[in-house]
Parts: C-alpha cells; structure tokens; sequence
C-alpha cells in the first residue's frame, strides 16, 4: 500500500500549485522508494524515461527554445515575412502546411511539427499575417479562428498521416490487437489502407481551409 503514495503527492502538489513538471517528478521517487527500488536504480530509471520519451524532452529542451525566439521577436518576423507575400492566403498557407504535416508523418518524421514547436510560434502568426495583408486588421474572433485552423491543420496532417507509416506505435498496435483476435495482418496492408483515409482527410479539410479564405474576404467587406 505504501507505494501509493505517489497519488496523494499529486494531489496535495497540484492542489497547492506547484510545477507541475516537479510534482510528478517527487512523486515518482516518493513512489519507488516507498516500494523497495534502490535510489540509483530510481535515478536510472528516470534517466531512462527522460531519454525514451520524446514529450519530456519536448518540455525540457524545445519549449524553452521556442520561448526565447518568441521573445527576441519571432512571431512579428514571421507575421512581417508573410505579410510581403500578397499572392499567399490564409487558407493557401494553412493548406500547404497541411500537406507538409501529412507527408512527413507519413513517412515517420512526426517531430517535424506540432503545437508547440510550429503552430503556435510560427504557422499561427503567419496566417494572421496573411489574413491582415488581404484583409487588414482583423478582430479578436477572427484571430481566434485562424488559429483554431492552424492546430486543427496539424492535428489532421499528423493524425491521418501517421498511419501510413509502417514502423509507428499505431500500426503496430493495430497489428497486435488484430492478431490477438485470430485474424492475421500484417503492417503493410494497414498502413495501405490507411491511404486512401488520408487522402479523404486531406481533401475534406483542404476544402474548408479554401472555404475559410471565402469566409475571410467576406467579412473583410462587411467590415
């Protein structure tokens, strides 16, 4: 029973607010102590978990990166770059990426993008940028929309993308489960089908990305 005790050190830490990242971090060596784990074989665990995982080293080693190229101006650079480019569009932007995302997850690079590291400091503000050259400054409401079809423009390239490759945990698991059901398949075949998934995927979302530019222009002029 003492080795639940990492539960109530959750609790008590969020409760009062702490780091989040430090919280969990003290109760998994509260945990492995109060269950008998050696203090070096806890450490080596936990240095075994900060290399194997690719969130943690997100945490650690990107975001602050990001952070302090948001804060030497990156987000304006981007915004101003874009903002020269009179032929590019919100919606052409966001569509290009879209296919960017959804190529390089299919081929097993899904560390290329993401919310964290491309959404939010450069595709968001780049977007915005477009949208304020065709259309000029813009309210809160529209801001928030083409961010909202910047996350949901990664979300899908990399969700429907990803299972096209034949090495990624997905496929894998669909693989295991399927075998465990007596029905034999291999990686290849799922990660075939998974294709034409994608393609309906892109060309569904593609759509509403040219709709958005449609739907920007209108209210540019009502404005």
């Amino acid at each position: 029973m003492l080795s639940l005790i990492g539960v109530p050190v959750v609790l008590l830490g969020l409760v009062l607010r702490f780091n989040p990242l430090l919280v969990v971090t003290a109760a998994a060596l509260v945990t492995g102590l109060a269950a008998g784990v050696p203090p070096l074989a806890l450490i080596a665990a936990l240095g075994k978990a900060f290399n194997d995982a690719r969130y943690v080293s997100v945490v650690f080693l990107v975001l602050p990166v990001v952070g302090l190229m948001e804060r030497a101006g990156l987000q304006a650079r981007a915004r101003e770059l874009v903002g020269r480019l009179r032929a590019l569009t919100t919606g052409r932007l966001l569509l290009a990426y879209l296919a960017a995302r959804q190529f390089s997850a299919a081929v097993g690079l899904l560390s290329l993008g993401g919310q964290a590291n491309m959404v939010r400091p450069l595709i968001a503000p780049m977007a915005e940028g477009a949208a304020e050259a065709a259309q000029g400054p813009g309210d809160a409401h529209r801001a928030t929309e083409i961010r909202a079809q910047a996350a949901a423009s990664d979300n899908i390239g990399a969700f429907f993308g990803e299972d096209i490759f034949v090495a990624l945990g997905s496929v894998l698991l669909i693989v295991a489960v399927l075998r465990q059901n007596h029905l034999s398949v291999e990686p290849a075949a799922v990660a075939l089908w998974a294709v034409p998934t994608a393609i309906a995927a892109f060309l569904i979302h593609g759509a509403r990305l040219l709709f958005l530019d449609v739907r920007l222009r209108r209210a540019g002029r009502s404005s």
